[in-house]
C-alpha cells in the first residue's frame, strides 16, 4: 500500500500530494497535479527563497536594517522582528521573542522591489517560479499567505530545496539552520514552544511537540504549512520532501492525520522511522 493512499480517507473535497528524495525525484503521488490550490502560509518559503536569491544578487543583505528599529532582513525572515501577526506595530524588541508575523513577509517584500525596482510578484516569478518551472504559480494576495500554486509546481520546489540550483549549498544551509537560537514562542494552532526554532523563512521542527510533522521526522526536518490546509516539509537527514495540498482550512482534522501520514512516508520510502 501506497502511504499516500490514506489521503483518500481525508475529509476534504480535493487534495493532492507528492513524495520526492533526492536521488529518485517524485517516488509517489496522489490527486490532480495542475489544480490550483490557495497556500496560506505555504507562501512563505516562497517568498523567503526570493529574498535569498536577492541576496546572492547583492539586491538586499540579509543583516541590512529592515522592519522595526533594532530589526533587519534577518530577524523579519526568522520571525524575530518583534511584529506583530497582521499588522505593522512591534510588539517586543527584536531578538527577543519569536512572534509569527506575516506583515513581516510584506515588509519584505516591499524592500525587494524597492531594492531591485520589480513589483515584487514580478520578482518571484523572475527569481523563482520562472527558473524551476513553476508555470502555474503566482502571488494574487499579500507576500505572507496570498500565494497559489500546484501539486506539479511545488514539487519543483520541494527538488530545488533537496538539491538547489537557485541558490548556494552554503545559502540554503544557512537558511535551514535555527535562526537567534533559544526564542520562545507559538506556533499557530500548536502553542507555545520553548525553543520555537525556526530558520529563515523555514520552520524547523527541532524537538517540538505536538507538531504538524511526524515522530519519525529528525529535528532538522524544515518547511511550512498554511491555514489553507497545506503544508511541504523536507527531512534532510533522510533526504525526503513531502507536499500536500487540500481545500479544507487546517483544523482539528489535520492534527492526527498529517504527522501520521508523514510517518508512513518515511517509513516506506526510508530507513528513517526511528530517527529521534
Amino acid at each position: 500500500m501506497n502511504s499516500l493512499d490514506a489521503i483518500s480517507d481525508w475529509p476534504v473535497d480535493h487534495a493532492a500530494a507528492a513524495v520526492l528524495t533526492r536521488g529518485g525525484g517524485v517516488v509517489a503521488g496522489h490527486g490532480d497535479q495542475l489544480r490550483l490550490y490557495r497556500l496560506a502560509s505555504v507562501t512563505k518559503p516562497l517568498v523567503a527563497y526570493a529574498v535569498l536569491v536577492a541576496v546572492e544578487e547583492g539586491a538586499v543583505e540579509l543583516d541590512q536594517p529592515a522592519g522595526p528599529e533594532g530589526s533587519t532582513v534577518r530577524h523579519l525572515l526568522a520571525h524575530a522582528s518583534g511584529l506583530a501577526f497582521d499588522e505593522r506595530r512591534a510588539q517586543a524588541e527584536p531578538g527577543r521573542k519569536r512572534i509569527y508575523s506575516s506583515a513581516g513577509f510584506e515588509i519584505l517584500a516591499e524592500l525587494v522591489a524597492g531594492e531591485t525596482g520589480i513589483p515584487f510578484p514580478e520578482y518571484l516569478t523572475q527569481a523563482v517560479f520562472d527558473p524551476l518551472g513553476m508555470r502555474e504559480s503566482s502571488l494574487p494576495g499579500p507576500a505572507g499567505h496570498g500565494g497559489q500554486s500546484s501539486l506539479a509546481d511545488l514539487t519543483h520546489f520541494a527538488a530545488e530545496l533537496l538539491a538547489p540550483r537557485l541558490v548556494s549549498a552554503q545559502t540554503l544551509a544557512e537558511a535551514t539552520r535555527v535562526q537567534f537560537p533559544g526564542l520562545d514562542g507559538i506556533v499557530p494552532g500548536y502553542g507555545m514552544h520553548k525553543p520555537n526554532d525556526w530558520g529563515l523563512g523555514f520552520e524547523i521542527r527541532g524537538r517540538k511537540n505536538p507538531h504538524w510533522t511526524g515522530s519519525a521526522n529528525s529535528p532538522e526536518t524544515y518547511g511550512h504549512f498554511g491555514q489553507s490546509g497545506t503544508f511541504l516539509w523536507v527531512d534532510p537527514r533522510a533526504e525526503i520532501a513531502c507536499v500536500a495540498l487540500t481545500d479544507r482550512a487546517f483544523g482539528d482534522w489535520a492534527k492526527p492525520r498529517w504527522p501520521a501520514l508523514a510517518d508512513d512516508v518515511l517509513t516506506e520510502f526510508s530507513n528513517s522511522s526511528s530517527v529521534p
